[in-house]
């Protein structure tokens, strides 16, 4: 039987933090919090745990969650983010896998709870994600803030059944607030590698983002709020290229 270690990384989860905790206690057998300094309770919550608790300066998201593997006493990896928990049928699946792993990772589906809401269409479910994995044959890559574990070499990879538990944002304001943060991110790390911003971007790239998560991906199906979800998704857009736009003017 395999041995497993869970791995979060944290800033100011207090809100959510223990049901991430408590959805891994029975399920992996160390848990491992690399936390950036936060300023709530985050660590004393962690500390009524059996967990490993690191404090590290945030590197970027990908860069403090590999930083976070490299801290982990197994192989085989659950990665958690600090809002996310996994539902009882994905710790029996992860548990069932521990004495019967076959394949060099696997998926989970995440499912994101919006301002109370469970969202099940909106470009937010199934909304994939390799979670459960072999350190040694992957890695966390992307552009930040959006990190995918990457298994190399073809390696492959599974799903199990479950979900991972998601809480998002929990108000309207707090969402424009995180569309406003991530965006400034994502131009930076766009201006970081040489992405351009040219005018159709800015236009055609909100639009398509909207379309699709609302009319493709029938976000209309989740009433009020994934209209508010694709909106959003549009507006992250636009204002991705036109801050990168900006970058380019300033530099």
């Amino acid at each position: 039987m395999i041995k497993l270690s869970g791995v979060i990384i944290t800033f100011n989860e207090e809100r959510n933090i223990e049901r991430c905790l408590q959805s891994l206690v029975n399920v992996v057998d160390e848990i491992i919090v690399v936390d950036s300094f936060s300023t709530d309770a985050t660590k004393q919550i962690c500390l009524k745990y059996n967990v490993t608790f690191i404090e590290q300066k945030f590197l970027g998201y990908i860069e403090q969650k590999n930083f976070a593997l490299t801290k982990a006493s197994n192989d085989f990896i659950v990665s958690l983010d600090g809002d996310e928990a996994l539902s009882e049928t994905l710790q029996n699946s992860i548990i069932e896998l521990k004495s019967n792993w076959q394949l060099d990772g696997y998926y989970c589906n995440r499912l994101n709870n919006f301002c109370g809401q469970w969202i099940k269409h909106s470009d937010w479910y199934p909304n994939k994600k390799l979670r459960v994995f072999d350190r040694r044959l992957a890695e966390w890559k992307g552009i930040n803030p959006h990190d995918e574990i990457v298994l190399k070499d073809n390696r492959k990879a599974g799903i199990l059944i479950g979900d991972i538990l998601h809480w998002t944002y929990q108000s309207y304001t707090e969402f424009n607030k995180k569309t406003d943060y991530f965006s400034s991110i994502s131009a930076q790390a766009y201006y970081d590698i040489g992405k351009k911003a040219p005018w159709y971007k800015i236009v055609w790239n909100p639009f398509w983002a909207f379309f699709k998560a609302y009319f493709l991906r029938l976000g209309f199906l989740d009433g009020k709020n994934g209209f508010v979800i694709s909106k959003e998704t549009g507006k992250i857009t636009y204002l991705k290229y036109t801050k990168l736009r900006q970058l380019y003017k300033e530099n």
